[in-house]
C-alpha cells in the first residue's frame, strides 16, 4: 500500500505544472508538503520528511520544465558592438518566465565570451517584461515615447557604460534686415508671458536635427519668415534646466529671405521688426547680464564688427549622413 502510494505521488509531481517553490514563500509558518490522503499539494503545519523531500523534487522538477522550454527556443538574440557589450533589441511578445530562462542562459554565455555591458531594449508594448528584467540586476537608463532602455555590467570592475545624453539643446535666432532691424517676438507661455520683453525667436533642436537647420525652422515656425542661415554667434551652457538635464543654447544669426510676418497663434503674442538699438536697450536687457551680452554681440555683429562660427558640411566615415563642423573662417585660408 505505501508502495502504490509513493507511486501516485510520483506521477503527480512529474506532470502538475505548479508554480515554483519561491511563489509559496510570503506565507508565514507554513510548510509545503504533499498530503499522503488526498495526493494533492496542501499547507500543513507540519509535514513528514519524505514529503519534504518530495517537494524540493517536485520544485525542482516543474523549474527545469521553464529552463528547458528556453531551451528548446535558444537564446536570446543580440547585437554586438565594438565595446564588448551586447544589445537585445525585444520586438516579439514572450512570457515573462521564459524570457527570465532565456535571458538567464545569455547571461551565462556573455559572461564566458567576456562580454561587459547588455542593452536591453524594451518597446512599451512589452511593459510587462520591466520588473522581471530589473530583478535579474538590470537598471533604468533611459526612456523615450516608445520604449524603455535596461542596462547591466556584467564584469566585477567599475561601471564604464555611458550614461543617458545629458543635455538638451536649444537655439536663440538673430535675424537681421537690411535696414538694421532685428525680429523680435512677445510669447504667450513660459517665463517672459505677460512680461512685454521683445526677444529673439526661441525653441529646442529635435532629434537628429543640425543646429543650422534647427535655427532655419524656429524663424519660420513662430514668424513666418525664409530664412537662410548664416553664423552662430555664441553658446552658452547651465545645469540643471530641464528634468536635471544640463543646457546648451546657441544664439545664430541668420539673413531673411522674405519680410512679410505671419505669427505664430498658438505660442507667439506679437512680432515684429525693431531697430537693432532699441533692442539693445530693453530695460530687461540691461538688467540681466547674458541677456546684455547677447543684445551686444547681435549690435556688433550687425556693424561688422564680430565674427561669429560659419557651418561647413562635411561627411564622416561612421555615417553617410553629412554633419557640420562649425568655425570661425576669418583667417580660413591660411590653413
Amino acid at each position: 500500500m505505501q508502495t502504490l502510494r509513493n507511486i501516485k505521488l510520483r506521477r503527480l509531481a512529474s506532470n502538475t505544472s505548479l508554480p515554483p517553490s519561491s511563489s509559496f514563500t510570503h506565507l508565514p509558518r507554513m510548510r509545503r508538503c504533499l498530503s499522503p490522503v488526498s495526493s494533492c499539494l496542501a499547507f500543513s503545519t507540519g509535514c513528514s520528511d519524505s514529503g519534504s523531500s518530495l517537494i524540493k523534487n517536485f520544485s525542482a522538477s516543474t523549474a527545469s520544465l521553464t529552463v528547458n522550454r528556453a531551451k528548446e527556443i535558444g537564446l536570446l538574440n543580440a547585437t554586438e558592438d565594438l565595446y564588448d557589450g551586447v544589445t537585445v533589441e525585444m520586438k516579439e511578445p514572450m512570457e515573462s518566465e521564459v524570457f527570465v530562462s532565456l535571458l538567464r542562459a545569455s547571461m551565462s554565455k556573455w559572461r564566458q565570451q567576456g562580454k561587459k555591458g547588455v542593452w536591453i531594449k524594451l518597446p512599451i508594448q512589452l511593459s510587462s517584461l520591466v520588473e522581471p528584467v530589473v530583478q535579474e540586476g538590470f537598471r533604468y537608463h533611459h526612456a523615450e515615447s516608445d520604449y524603455l532602455m535596461l542596462v547591466h555590467w556584467i564584469p566585477n570592475t567599475p561601471d564604464t557604460l555611458p550614461e543617458n545624453a545629458s543635455h538638451r539643446v536649444g537655439i536663440g535666432a538673430f535675424v537681421i534686415n537690411n535696414n538694421r532691424e532685428v525680429l523680435v517676438v512677445k510669447e504667450k507661455n513660459g517665463g517672459f508671458r505677460g512680461t512685454g520683453v521683445w526677444k529673439l525667436p526661441t525653441g529646442v533642436v529635435h532629434e537628429g536635427e543640425d543646429i543650422c537647420a534647427a535655427a532655419v525652422r524656429e524663424v519660420k515656425e513662430e514668424t513666418g519668415i525664409e530664412t537662410d542661415f548664416g553664423e552662430v554667434l555664441a553658446f552658452r551652457q547651465t545645469h540643471q534646466s530641464f528634468f536635471r538635464k544640463s543646457d546648451l543654447f546657441f544664439i545664430c544669426m541668420l539673413r531673411p529671405r522674405s519680410f512679410d510676418i505671419q505669427k505664430q497663434d498658438s505660442e507667439i503674442q506679437a512680432a515684429q521688426w525693431m531697430p537693432i538699438q532699441e533692442y539693445v536697450d530693453q530695460a530687461y536687457n540691461k538688467e540681466h547680464q547674458a541677456f546684455k551680452y547677447v543684445a551686444e554681440i547681435c549690435k556688433n555683429k550687425s556693424e561688422g564688427a564680430y565674427v561669429g562660427f560659419s557651418a561647413m558640411p562635411i561627411s564622416t566615415s561612421s555615417s553617410a549622413k553629412n554633419t557640420y563642423l562649425y568655425f570661425n573662417n576669418l583667417n580660413f585660408n591660411k590653413l
